[in-house]
């Protein structure tokens, strides 16, 4: 199984590429699934001109299709489609949040985990796709196993779930691996991918070693 660093790895190195054989012609902009002019709420204008939150706009809307045509899907379609209704009017209102792009980041991370973890076709449809997930993972000191699903946008994000506690980190520079960090009212959280392995901390605890769980 490869790992999510190294889809992540080529990922970032098929854009290296396609970017050195189109020439001096620079790549096409990235589009969001809604019509920026016609843009009206300050979520949307943060959208439109945000490269990352463009990339996770358009991830999320080819899952959401994708789990619409599932009839295995968990919900099923018509409630998937009521559902996103619902995400959209909440991830609008993250104009009023103190971090606006944070929460944003936040609503489609954990969307994307939603609808991966609903829908066996959302989840293997599309080799090329810009989300991973959810994985499972367990680690020393925790109860529960964790999910976790991956946002391979540049910079990434992942979404983290075990028990009753879920925390959207983000991908921060690192010398070795994708490492991912991000905090709540408790704390700072830390998520590190290496080829040896995978090291999370929470709040108030030491580094915790996790083991990936087979897939499928």
């Amino acid at each position: 199984m490869k790992t999510v660093t190294a889809l992540f790895t080529c990922l970032f190195a098929a854009n290296v590429c396609v970017a050195a054989n189109a020439g001096a012609e620079p790549p096409s902009p990235i589009k969001t699934t809604f019509d920026c002019t016609q843009a009206k709420t300050s979520v949307e204008k943060l959208v439109c001109r945000d490269p990352q939150l463009k990339q996770m706009d358009i991830e999320l809307m080819r899952l959401y299709r994708l789990a619409l045509t599932d009839e295995r899907a968990v919900p099923r379609p018509d409630k998937i489609a009521i559902d996103q209704r619902f995400w959209m009017d909440a991830r609008n209102q993250c104009g009023a949040d103190p971090e606006p792009k944070a929460c944003v980041i936040r609503s489609y991370a954990e969307r994307a985990h939603q609808l991966r973890q609903g829908s066996a076709i959302v989840r293997t449809k599309d080799p090329d796709r810009l989300t991973e997930g959810p994985l499972a993972f367990r680690c020393a000191g925790l109860n529960a196993p964790m999910a976790a699903t991956f946002y391979l946008t540049q910079p990434g994000a992942v979404y983290l779930k075990w028990a009753n506690t879920s925390i959207t980190l983000n991908q921060v520079p690192s010398d070795s691996g994708t490492r991912y960090t991000g905090k709540d009212r408790q704390g700072d959280y830390s998520f590190w991918q290496t080829d040896n392995g995978v090291l999370f901390q929470r709040p108030g605890s030491g580094a915790m070693s996790c083991t990936a769980e087979p897939v499928g």
